[in-house]
């Protein structure tokens, strides 16, 4: 059975949070699309190949002795799959834990940095502060409080796990197998810079498959930042540009 998660507007997989003293933007509600942009949970829902995957059980589910009808179940998960959220805590001891977030600071307007191009050539590549700097030239300086959203185009390989994360195999052995787009460090301290409200991809990580050292989450992470991984950002904002 199929369970979703629905979460605001524009709560993906982001990272690289400004400060919490950033006040965010106005947003005019009675006149925007709200769009649900996670993936279901389900079984085939894909997790990080050393977590366990989503469990749904039914515990009661059937006619009672006293007559009625009567249906419950249990689920549990890793954190770490499907479209999630990642709180400053995961990197960064001693920092925010998911519950610390005020709401205030997880809905804001969008820009999209298409990759996509880049991508197809290397499904290792890394988000660079050129492809930023980029993408001001033809927009304008992302502004203060923006969420920016990389666009790799990995989700068109959901939920093949195989071609999502370079492997299908479950365990630490598959972690040298891992290949997917990322962000490098120096997109990174750009973005935090730039004091956005965060940035988004739609792959399994803001580090790329074959990151070592996982530079870039624990740079945004040990600066009050938070993250959601796995956005399906296909479903988003085609065009590249200012939402």
């Amino acid at each position: 059975m199929t369970r979703h998660i629905f979460l605001p507007a524009i709560i993906f997989y982001l990272a690289c949070v400004a400060s919490a003293q950033n006040a965010a933007p106005t947003l005019d509600l009675a006149h925007s699309q709200l769009l649900d942009l996670t993936y279901s949970f389900d079984d085939h829902t894909i997790y990080w190949p050393t977590a366990d995957g989503f469990k749904w059980t039914k515990d009661k589910w059937g006619p009672t002795p006293s007559g009625y009808f009567y249906a419950s179940a249990s689920y549990a998960a890793s954190e770490h799959g499907g479209t999630h959220l990642d709180s400053p805590l995961h990197f960064a001891e001693g920092h925010p834990g998911t519950d610390d977030i005020p709401l205030r600071r997880l809905i804001a307007p969008a820009v999209v940095l298409d990759v996509t191009a880049a991508c197809e050539k290397d499904p290792d590549y890394l988000v660079s502060a050129g492809d930023i700097t980029r993408w001001e030239s033809a927009h304008g300086r992302i502004p203060e409080g923006t969420i920016a959203l990389i666009r790799s185009g990995w989700g068109k390989y959901w939920p093949d796990a195989k071609r999502y994360l370079g492997t299908d195999v479950h365990g630490a052995g598959a972690i040298p197998k891992l290949h997917f787009p990322g962000i490098s460090a120096e997109a990174a301290r750009l973005f935090v810079e730039r004091r956005v409200a965060g940035v988004g991809i739609d792959t399994a990580s803001v580090d790329y498959g074959q990151s070592k050292d996982f530079q870039t989450i624990a740079f945004c992470m040990r600066r009050t930042s938070t993250a959601w991984r796995t956005l399906p950002t296909s479903s988003v904002c085609r065009r590249p540009g200012p939402c």
